[in-house]
């Protein structure tokens, strides 16, 4: 599964719990796959398999 998929299938509010984890800055108006592509993907994967 690419980081689009699991982008798609996890939530907005907890991908940007693990952003403010790791302290990624988000920007303005950043969308779920921005996101994504920031954070680890291990944690991504651990996000979506939930």
């Amino acid at each position: 599964m690419d980081v689009e998929e699991m982008a798609k299938k996890a939530k907005l509010k907890d991908l940007k719990e693990i952003a403010k984890k790791n302290d990624i800055k988000l920007g303005r108006c950043p969308t779920k796959l921005d996101i994504a592509k920031k954070i680890p993907k291990k944690e991504l994967e651990k996000l979506v398999s939930e």
